[in-house]
């Protein structure tokens, strides 16, 4: 059965490349009825954030890739945070000692800063491992002594020479590392905790991952992985790699980084996150406004797509489409453009009474208290006009207080004494008029402006002003009905009295 992980460190607010990552992997998983994984990794303790681990459960929780197992939700292979399986991280280690795959070394923090002052390119490797503080140069029993006295120490992973290390990535074929340089990796540390090599490899054994879907930037990386596995006697379960192209700034070179947003003025981060700074501090793509399906379907086509020209693709149809062998090498252009041409399209096709649900604590966080039957209307009437969910009740927000203010350019150029005294007739009409409703009030106001031997240009315009303020907004007897008689009437009123009637 396929398993696959997603495996986030806590070390902040998640990256929306994060979500891709977790995306490809989901997908994976429901297509070929496998599993999905979601394990913390938090070895690194010094750059452990508070609050980052249930940010990155929340963000998926709001995008809808919940895992089958995890933390947070449980499984047979836990624990699924890191920190929690330090024993197990150890005995793996020392394992690997005696199987001669990884050796022991003393030598201090001092000791290797100068070493690296006094070489320009100085690596821990074969070439320099004889001549360190290590169980290779000491010996087995001077290293038991060492370690039995407390002496701090490190694992490191011994790399042998002379080989090609091949990689079949499922995206980038045929990948070679010369292992004559590739540095011996710290595996365990000195405070007992792995790093990220060991503890990646042991945990994607244990919880049997048959494939692993990363970035780019663990690439590197493999070679050492694929040692490890040759090390421990995994080779037969090793699971198959393939690593995803970088997502890139909007515009320039380079790979999008979360200092981006603030420059380009955009979300690159699912939820907004509240640092310790403002700097620190950055917006996310739900307090933006879009819809979680409008941001899966944005990031689903960083960098995959399955052909044709069909650009719209739900949950459950990018579960069938979906196919590793389809996405790119290449690095993919983070779109902000499109990401909001997508969200547009999925608040247009939503259902209204949903999107009110939506949209109602946004209103009633101004103050704004409705019924539930007039919001479903007022946001069917503005879904075909805004981009993120706050323009509902930010340019939507004459559906719920009176007009703010009117567009006096356009106001000049149609407002004078003789369509004043045919606007003021017509508002006393509309006064009476019954039934208040769009497609009757729509008639008889054309009835009346013809019978008045005026053209639609003189009035209807002035009508979508005194209702909205502008010349901009949905139509206007729609509105009209939506408002009521007595909002709609008082509107009218309220134009004629700025206009001086």
């Amino acid at each position: 059965m396929v398993r696959v992980r997603f495996a986030p460190s806590p070390t902040g607010a998640l990256h929306i490349g994060g979500v891709r990552t977790a995306l490809y992997n989901y997908l994976f998983a429901r297509q070929q009825g496998g599993t999905f994984i979601l394990r913390i990794e938090d070895t690194d303790q010094g750059r452990y954030v508070p609050g980052a681990e249930d940010y990155i459960i929340e963000a998926l929780r709001w995008v809808g890739l919940l895992p089958d197992e995890g933390v947070g939700f449980g499984g047979p292979d836990g624990p699924y945070r890191q920190s929690d399986r330090k024993e197990i991280y150890q005995k793996h280690a020392h394992e690997l000692v005696e199987r001669g795959h990884a050796y022991y070394a003393f030598d201090t923090p001092e000791a290797l800063d100068a070493r690296r002052q006094a070489e320009e390119h100085f690596t821990y490797n074969h070439l320099t491992r004889n001549g360190l503080s290590n169980s290779l140069v000491l010996g087995e029993t001077e290293s038991k002594r060492r370690i039995e006295a407390g002496e701090p120490f490190v694992v490191r992973l011994k790399v042998q020479p002379g080989r090609s290390i091949h990689i079949q990535d499922l995206i980038r074929g045929d990948v070679v590392f010369e292992s004559s340089e590739l540095d011996d990796k710290v595996l365990l540390k000195a405070d007992g905790m792995p790093t990220y090599h060991l503890a990646n490899i042991v945990d994607d054994h244990l919880m049997r991952i048959t494939h692993v879907i990363r970035g780019e930037e663990w690439l590197p990386s493999t070679a050492h992985h694929v040692l490890l596995y040759e090390g421990f006697g995994w080779d037969a379960t090793m699971p198959r790699f393939s690593h995803l192209p970088l997502i890139m700034k909007p515009v320039g070179n380079g790979k999008l980084s979360k200092r981006d947003g603030a420059k380009f003025g955009i979300p690159v981060f699912p939820l907004s996150w509240k640092g310790e700074t403002a700097e620190d501090s950055f917006e996310g793509f739900r307090e933006a406004g879009f819809l979680p399906e409008a941001v899966i379907n944005f990031l689903a086509l960083l960098g995959w797509h399955p052909g044709g020209d069909e650009d719209v693709f739900s949950l459950e149809q990018l579960i069938q489409l979906f196919s590793i062998e389809h996405i790119g090498k290449g690095g993919a252009r983070f779109d902000y453009e499109k990401a909001k041409s997508f969200n547009q399209k999925y608040i247009h096709a939503m259902d209204n009474e949903a999107l009110a649900k939506l949209v109602r604590p946004l209103a009633e966080a101004k103050g704004y208290q409705v019924s539930d039957e007039y919001l479903s209307k007022a946001v069917s009437l503005m879904k075909e006009r805004v981009t993120f969910l706050p323009d509902f009740v930010q340019t939507g927000y004459y559906f719920f207080e009176p007009v703010r203010e009117y567009d006096e350019e356009a106001l000049q150029k149609r407002w004078n004494g003789d369509i004043a005294l045919v606007f003021a007739e017509l508002t006393k009409k509309m006064a009476i008029f019954e039934p208040f409703k769009a497609v009757e009030l729509e008639e008889a106001v054309k009835v009346f402006i013809q019978e008045k031997g005026v053209k639609p240009g003189e009035i209807l315009p002035l009508l979508r002003i005194a209702l909205v303020g502008t010349m901009k907004g949905p139509a206007v007897f729609e509105t009209a009905e939506v408002l009521g008689r007595e909002e709609t009437i008082a509107r009218l009123n309220a134009l004629m009295l700025k206009c001086n009637v």
